[in-house]
């Protein structure tokens, strides 16, 4: 007999031998139906596996994040299996759940197109009715070599070459399909359901190497259910509507140019007055939390980057090269090794600490074509970077005040459904410094965030190489979420430039260096907000406010009257006297994005009022030309613009 604990405490015996399947029926019938697989001792499992010892067990269902993961990599074996049943000569070669989905590469001389996908998706629809049994075989490594050359399938032979002699190589069998995978599986291809749908198709070099064949890469979503299936696709089409590339491009704000500077944006006029009014907007915000404001320069030695050790982590992503006499500098990747020059000019007082040292730098890092998403991933950006050096003692206090205040910026662009991550130390091998100084820092984060009784969950081994971090997840409109803000704890850095204070007792002691990013960049953290208000800016933020339109041009003298009282007002107006219909300027300038329209015609000018039209409502409103005036500017206020 074994003893099996279930997730609530409470424990059965059962014979030894005993599977996921047999505990999921001696629990209920309902849960036996939705189990999808097994975790035993916090190893995920398939259901079929046998239980020989006492063990500690949770049922995962489709409910569960695991259980939509395994769904998912399930999902695009029975993908592969049609491809392979509608294309006999089609070699199959790797396919990963990813999130939201999975892809699967295939080798096929006649590329896929989106008109295979129906064809592709109905013959998945019938092998899920098929209800085939998936199940896990086990070859000797050279045996399953052997095996899928038999077959044709040469990539999944190549992978196979690649590992040890003495690996134990594991296989999923469903139908006449066979595919080489760790698993685990859902038990039978009916577990599936009908919740998946094909999304794209794109080229992809096999392992990623530019040097090797491109493959046929389809993508997929799956999900529990239809209905978290059509959530979804409805999600994915007002994504569209949203996406701040095309917005970008309807209001004028910037444009790229790949041909000539890949993944650096070209701001225009309206764009850039978005862009320097979130770097207005931080350094007051700022400014009245007790920052200093530094500039340090774009190109510098490659060796500050080596100290740091940057470079050997990451100088294959940096910009450098040699001058004439022959010194190999680099385009800045990181703003810390500049931040850190800065500080140790002068001598420093413990009464000098906290010392919150802020940088709105550009960057630049090498990221490949293939990656690059509009302002969303570029290769030169700017970060709001700030770098706090502080004694270890007010360490904690400082990581408390940081976090409220990104909470509270973040709730002044209107989002207040953040996640809060812990990311801890990387292996040993990725990571540099002593496990006392990870243990100090860790700890720093952690009773930071639970002294305030912040929620957050451990993103384990994700921390930077000098220490670890929290990293801060927005939720917009359409419950999407995206990685903004980070506060990094570093005792390593400081070590390694030796940075030093003079303590009360007249000593030297080195201070602790945060890394405190807020937007995280100032281009991703736009994107992110023309999507989230799908180029709805708010007042305070929009590169043009009002536009005031006359019905007819004999009120064109009258527009003019009120444009000019809005920009005396401080406020970005503009008037439209074109000779167009009133409803073309209208739609024109909603399309545009801009934030108020004012008409004005006979009775607006002899009551000095205007009719006000807001974007995205149909509804209007006549207003006193003062009220008006007066509302705006109330409105337009930047936030915080005059805390003390």
């Amino acid at each position: 007999m074994v003893a099996i604990k279930l997730p609530d405490g409470s424990i059965l015996e059962m014979e030894s031998g005993v599977n996921g399947f047999d505990i999921a029926n001696k629990i209920s019938s309902g849960l036996a139906k939705a189990a999808l697989a097994i975790t035993v001792n916090g190893t995920t499992q398939d259901l079929s596996t046998p239980i020989t010892t006492d063990a500690t067990v949770t049922i995962i269902t489709g409910k569960d994040k695991e259980g939509l993961h395994i769904l998912r990599h399930s999902c695009s074996h029975v993908m592969a299996q049609a491809v392979k049943e509608l294309w006999k000569d089609v070699q199959v070669t790797i396919g990963p759940a990813i999130e939201n989905g999975f892809y699967y590469d295939f080798a096929r001389s006649e590329p896929f197109t989106t008109d295979d996908f129906e064809k592709i998706e109905a013959k998945m629809h019938e092998i899920v009715k098929r209800d085939e049994k998936i199940e896990r075989i086990v070859m000797p490594r050279n045996e399953a070599i052997k095996y899928f050359k038999d077959l044709g399938e040469n990539y999944k032979a190549e992978i196979i070459q690649d590992l040890p002699e003495d690996e134990v190589i594991s296989l999923y069998r469903q139908g006449n399909f066979t595919d080489l995978c760790r698993g685990p599986h859902v038990p039978s291809t009916g577990k599936i359901g009908d919740a998946f749908k094909l999304m794209k198709v794109a080229g992809a070099y096999w392992r990623g190497d530019s040097s090797k064949e491109m493959l046929q890469r389809i993508y997929a979503t799956a999900w529990a259910s239809k209905k978290d299936l059509d959530a979804y696709l409805t999600m994915m089409e007002e994504a569209a509507k949203r996406d701040h590339r095309k917005l970008g491009k309807e209001m004028d704000l910037f444009h790229f140019e790949p041909e000539f500077a890949p993944g650096a944006v070209f701001w225009h006029d309206k764009g850039y007055k978005v862009y320097r009014r979130l770097i207005e907007y931080m350094r007051n915000r700022q400014e009245h939390n007790g920052y200093v404001e530094v500039a340090t320069p774009r190109i510098m030695d490659r060796c500050l980057w080596e100290t740091s050790g940057h470079w050997d982590k990451y100088g294959a992503h940096n910009y450098s090269g040699k001058t004439e006499d022959d010194k190999q500098f680099c385009v800045k990747p990181m703003n810390c090794p500049g931040g850190l020059l800065v500080y140790k000019q002068g001598i420093k007082s413990y009464r000098d600490l906290p010392l919150r040292m802020a940088e709105f730098g550009m960057v630049n890092r090498y990221e490949a074509s293939g990656s690059l998403m509009g302002l969303m991933r570029v290769r030169e950006f700017t970060q709001d970077d700030a770098h706090i050096f502080c004694t270890p003692e007010q360490m904690e206090e400082e990581c408390i005040t940081t976090l409220k205040l990104i909470l509270d910026i973040y709730k002044d662009f209107g989002f207040e459904d953040v996640k809060i991550y812990l990311s801890t130390r990387p292996d040993s091998i990725y990571r540099i410094g002593s496990d006392e100084i990870w243990d100090i820092c860790e700890n720093a984060l952690a009773n930071a965030l639970q002294s305030h009784g912040y929620k957050y969950e451990i993103n384990e081994g994700e921390g930077a190489f000098y220490g670890p971090k929290l990293e801060f997840i927005l939720r917009d409109a359409i419950g999407r979420e995206w990685q903004c803000g980070t506060i990094q704890v570093d005792m390593n850095l400081p070590q390694r430039f030796d940075i030093s204070y003079i303590g009360e007792d007249g000593e030297k002691h080195q201070p602790v260096m945060l890394h405190r990013a807020l937007f995280g960049s100032i281009e991703r953290f736009l994107g992110i907000l023309i999507e989230n208000h799908a180029g709805k800016l708010p007042l305070w933020l929009s590169p043009e406010q009002v536009v005031v339109a006359p019905i007819v041009n004999e009120f064109d003298g009258y527009a003019e009257e009120v444009a000019k009282k809005l920009r005396q007002a401080g406020l970005s107006a503009k008037t439209d006297l074109r000779n167009e219909k009133i409803n073309y300027k209208v739609r024109e300038h909603s399309l545009a994005k801009i934030p108020v329209i004012a008409v004005v015609g006979a009775k607006e000018q002899q009551n000095q009022t205007v009719t006000v039209r807001r974007l995205g409502s149909d509804k209007q409103e006549v207003m006193k030309l003062d009220d008006f005036i007066a509302a705006l500017v109330k409105e337009a206020q930047m936030p915080h613009k005059d805390e003390e």
